[in-house]
Order: structure tokens, then sequence, then C-alpha cells
């Protein structure tokens, strides 16, 4: 078996593992998340191919991380991650890119992102669910944060933290590629 077809394996097992914990069927969690019925029986069968955004409205909706959802478990004690070992799951048309490099365990987890946003390409997220807070440390370039709307420059050595239930969006600004860490912060979930 190839990597992606233990990764669609692990992903179907977590997803279904999720639901069935948090007493959803597949027609209300596909309400809750705005995911098809089909494409969650997919999913489960390990045949489907999610995009970026329906795993992260998956997982806020099963009150998981998106690497709860991804992982299986940890066979380490330390677990020490290189970027080029990840797969980015998200890629723009202009060379930017979100690697998910490892979720902290525990009851509020958090999540840690390294990101690449091209001048003038951007990522807008949909809000997560309450209680959901980022961060954003910027290690090189420029980028905007867009938070309902309102714009906020970010230039490498700044933070920027925030309420994540909200419309928000990232774009890399400048003249040269932003480099970010992003830590999302989840809040305690379902036993």
């Amino acid at each position: 078996m190839n990597e992606t077809e233990e990764a669609l394996r692990t992903l179907a097992h977590n997803v279904r593992t999720a639901r069935t914990r948090a007493g959803l069927s597949l027609d209300e969690l596909g309400r809750r998340a705005k995911v098809s019925k089909g494409a969650l029986v997919a999913l489960e069968k390990a045949q489907g191919n999610p995009n970026f955004a329906t795993l992260v409205r998956l997982a806020d909706t099963l009150g998981a991380s998106v690497s709860a959802l991804l992982e299986g478990r940890p066979e380490q004690r330390v677990r020490v991650v290189g970027a080029d070992g990840v797969m980015p799951l998200w890629k723009g048309e202009h060379g930017s890119e979100a690697r998910l490099m490892l979720t902290t365990g525990g009851p509020a987890a958090t999540e840690v992102w390294r990101w690449t946003l091209t001048p003038g390409e951007e990522y807008p997220s949909h809000p997560h669910q309450a209680g959901v807070t980022e961060t954003v440390s910027v290690t090189a370039g420029e980028m905007v944060l867009v938070v309902d709307g309102t714009e906020y420059p970010v230039a490498a050595g700044q933070t920027a933290a925030f309420d994540a239930d909200a419309t928000h969006t990232y774009r890399g600004s400048g003249t040269e590629a932003c480099h970010l860490i992003m830590t999302v912060h989840l809040p305690p979930g379902p036993g």
C-alpha cells in the first residue's frame, strides 16, 4: 500500500470514529459541515479526495484538529517533523502553500502550520468554531491579515493573534515571498 492509500485509510478511520463518538449520522455531519453525504460515504470508505477546506469544516464540526483526522497514533514521545516530510494541504496557483507540521495532544490541541505566501496570492478561510484562536508569526517578508473585512499588515518579526470564528484571509504582500508560522489553538473537545 502506498503512502496516499495509507493516509486515506487513516483519514477514513479517524472521521468515522469521530463521527460515531459525536453521535452523528452521515446526513447530520454532512449538513453541519456543508459536505455532501456522497462525499462523506466515499471518504469513510477511503475513496474520497477531500480538499483542504473540506477537512477544516469536518474538523470544526467534529470538534477535532485537522491533524487529528489525518494522523495515526503517535509512535514516539518526542516527534521531530521536517517541512520536507510533510505534504502541503493547500497550494496556491503562484507558489503559495500551507503545511500542517503537527498538532499537540491534550484536551485543547494546538496545530502548528508553516505557510509560504507569494506577493498578491491569498487564502480565504471560513470562520472556525467558536473558541478557536490563531496566531500568525511572520519570519520573512510581509503579509496582510484580513479579519472581518479589516486589513492588518504583518511584517517579518511581527505576530498577530485573533479570534478565528470570523471570516479571515491571509494575503502575501511586498516584493518577496512571505514565510510564516501559524498556530491554531482549539478549544477543549469532547472527551
